[in-house]
Order: C-alpha cells, then structure tokens, then sequence
C-alpha cells in the first residue's frame, strides 16, 4: 500500500466527534495544529481512527525522531514495565539513570570530565541548567538570543522571544533576562558587527553579571535559523573571556537530527553544559544537563531534582534510543535526508520569489516565505501550505517569529521512498498556493517576454 493512504477527508468523521469530546473535556488553552486522533503508528508514518495513514514530517516536534512506534523503544519500555514504573531516584536509585547519564558524559562534545542530571521536560532542562550556572559563578544573569525559544515555564517564557502565543497574558516574567541579537544569514547583520554588540551589552550590565549565556545552535521554534558561520565560537570566546557558563541548548536539534549527534559539532563549539530532551526519551518524557563536572558539582545535594526526573520508563526509551543512534548507517542517513530536501525545494528558490530560503542542516530543515525586496514575512502562504499538506494526508508543522516557515522534521528513520512521496506532496502544494501569487520570478518573465 502506497503512502499517504486516505479513506477520509482530514479529518475523518471518528477524529471529528473526538475532537468535539475534546473541546468539552480539555482547556482552550491547548491548541492543535492538526485535529487527528492517532490510533496507530509505524517508524515512518501515524494512522488514525479513521484508518487514514498520513506521512509524518513532524516526528512530534523532533521527539519521535526514531520513530514513533520503534521496536526496539517499545521492547525496552515493556520489559521495564514489568519490572517495576517508578521508585523517584532521589529516594531509591536504579540502574538505567546511571547508563543514560554515562553514554551522554561519553558522548556530548568535549573530552573533559563529565556529569550529568536526568529531569523530565526541555523547559526543565533550561531552568536547572540556569540554576547549574548561578551556583557555579554566584552571579544571576541569563543572556539569551533574539528569536530563540526555550519553553514555556515562566523563566523560560522569560527567556523565549515570540510573545505570542506563548508569553501572552501570562507576565510578570523573571527578571535578570537579557536578550542580545541573533546572527541571522537571511536578515540579519554581519558576525562581527553582532557580537561587538553582544560585548558592548555585557559591558554595559557589568561583566561579572551573567551567570549563563544560552544559545540554541540552530534556533527552532524561532524559524529554523541557522547561525552565520563564526557566530557560535564567537559566543563561545565571549563566554570564556566573560567567565560566563554557554550553555547549548540542543534539545531540538540534537541526538543525530543534524546529521551529528549534536547540532554544536558542526561549528566545532564545546559548551560548558548541553541541554537534551525531546528525542532523547524516544516519545517518553526525559530531559538532561550534561556538562563540565567542576560547574555539575557546585550544586548542594539535594538542590537539583524533580518526583519523575530520569523515570526508570523514560530512562530505558533513551537507551533503546542509544542504541539506534550508535548504528553507523544511520548519521549517512540523515545527511540523504537533507540532500532529498534540498534537491526538491532548493529549485523554488528560482521558481517563485516569495520563497525567501531554505535552509537547515540534517532533518532539521525550513522553507521560509516572504515578500521579494523587503522580506516582510508571508505567514499566510507558510498556514496554506500547510493547510494543503494536511489535506493531502502529510504532516508539516510551521515556525518562526511571523508563522511563515515550514519546518520538515521527519524521523531519523524514515523510510527514503515514503519522504519522497511526503516532498512530492509538499512541492505540489507550494506550487498550487504561490502560483497565483503576482510577484513571482515566474509571473515577472512572463511580463518581460510580452514586452
């Protein structure tokens, strides 16, 4: 059977009614980006309740990223649950968060000495590993990049550029959070010219202000921004010169989704502490701080923690997780991944102009819509696309500041022919909603040639 295999429209009439239940059973404040309910899974695709198999392109925002029903994850949980699901490891201890912090100390980058600690959420991660910095340096300030996002606690909202929806009628937010310019190659300034600005801004704070510098190395909800070339070790010299903890938050763009185990491998950039979560617990809450054991350790017993941090489930999903990661043929797979995403959309770029860049790196790719000349964002187009996508029985998700990205996240695993008909889908629907656009290349050499 060929995929996307529909039966329905999307949503189907069983997804329908339960969302209808939804709507009376969970807050508003949840939203949706496609109201499908998922009975079934395999490695490539989600299949609902209407018996639609859709193409999924999403991998639950890079948490599913081997897959979200992989064998050797579901093996690995089941034999755990018959063990035993919870004893909290700050009351009894267990093997498995042991193994989990052991393989992140052997491979997060770096061969200096290691610790690690296990927590639940992303957001999570970025909070302790903030506390990590403020117990190593005894200062309080968290410098933080334009367009990054770091979760949704009240800190990281703090710390989280787009104000909508995530920090919307929810202020007043922490203090001692400093927002300094992002490198962005599409719109933004040169290297140097930033981060002579990023100094200037320590320097006006006071240097021994900052406990922490934190910096996504590529930006994920923010539009899948990769920094300019020399803009990470350039934080990275800041930060030194600063006596500064950087802190990179790999929680998006880590575990292999790059094409390296850790997206900072790319720039060659060591950070002090290195936040995972998402795919780390393979579709089961998990999170982690790994970093430089002298600052790990400045924390008092007791001080770091959380009743479900490194649950026993989680921690055997990370291993299974492991496991996949450590298969050699799997890093050359994401490097096809990027190479079958580029060579179907980078032809748009000279197609339409309204197609402002695709970038990214790995399976962790965007395209980016704006108007020519000004580069105001076309978040309308980036929503129809998509919308077309979903129709079509293909999962996409959209990002950025102004919603007018569409980001492609598709598993590690994914099987190559089911992502080439998933880029098909994508390309037709790009084609079907911008051709009518009026500032197009296509439209202006039509008009020159009448001429």
């Amino acid at each position: 059977m060929t995929v996307p295999h529909l039966v329905t429209e999307i949503p189907g009439p069983r997804s329908r009614r339960l969302h209808d239940e939804r709507s009376q059973a969970v807050s508003a404040g949840f939203g949706v980006t496609l109201p499908v309910f998922i009975a079934d899974a395999t490695e490539s695709t989600l299949i609902d309740v209407d018996g639609n198999e859709l193409i999924d392109l999403a991998s639950g925002i890079a948490v599913t990223s081997v897959g979200a029903s992989n064998p050797r994850v579901r093996e690995r949980v089941a034999a755990q649950v018959e063990r035993f699901t919870h004893t909290c490891f700050m009351v009894t201890e267990y093997e498995g968060y042991v193994r989990v912090a052991q393989w992140l100390n052997d491979h997060a980058p770096g061969t200096h000495e290691k610790r690690t600690g296990l927590f639940t959420t992303g957001a999570e991660a970025v909070e302790n590993a903030v506390k990590i910095a403020r117990a190593h340096t005894g200062r309080a300030g968290v410098l933080v990049v334009d367009e990054a996002y770091h979760g949704r606690s009240l800190l990281t909202m703090a710390m989280t550029a787009k104000e909508h929806p995530y920090k919307t009628s929810f202020g007043p937010f922490p203090a001692d959070v400093v927002r300094v310019p992002n490198a962005n190659p599409l719109r933004g300034r040169p290297v140097a010219e930033v981060l002579d600005e990023i100094d200037r801004t320590i320097g006006e704070h006071g240097a021994d202000a900052f406990a922490a510098l934190v910096v996504e190395p590529i930006q994920g909800e923010g539009g899948f921004v990769v920094p300019a070339p020399g803009f990470l070790p350039g934080l990275r010299e800041i930060a030194n010169r600063h006596g500064i903890v950087l802190v990179i938050d790999e929680i998006q763009s880590g575990l292999g989704r790059t094409g390296q185990l850790f997206a900072s491998e790319h720039e060659g950039v060591v950070a002090d502490l290195v936040l995972t979560a998402k795919a780390l617990g393979g579709g089961l809450p998990l999170s982690a701080v790994t970093g430089r054991a002298e600052i790990m350790d400045a924390v008092h017993p007791g001080g770091l923690g959380g009743t479900y941090a490194g649950n026993p489930l989680a921690c055997e999903a990370a291993l299974a997780v492991f496991e996949v990661l450590e298969d050699p043929n799997l890093l050359p797979r994401v490097a096809r991944i990027e190479g079958a995403i580029r060579g179907r959309l980078e032809p748009l770029l000279a197609e339409f102009d309204v197609v402002a860049e695709v970038r990214g790196r790995g399976a962790m790719m965007a395209v980016e819509f704006a108007d020519p000349g000004t580069l105001a964002p076309r978040g309308d187009l980036a929503q129809r696309v998509s919308a077309a996508c979903h129709a079509a029985g293909v999962l996409t998700l959209t990002c950025g500041t102004h919603g007018n990205v569409i980001r492609l996240l598709p598993p590690l695993v994914i099987d190559e022919a089911v992502l080439a008909a998933g880029l098909d889908i994508l390309v037709d629907a790009i084609r079907s909603t911008v051709a009518g656009e009026p500032d197009t290349t296509i439209a202006d050499a039509t008009e020159e040639d009448a001429a």
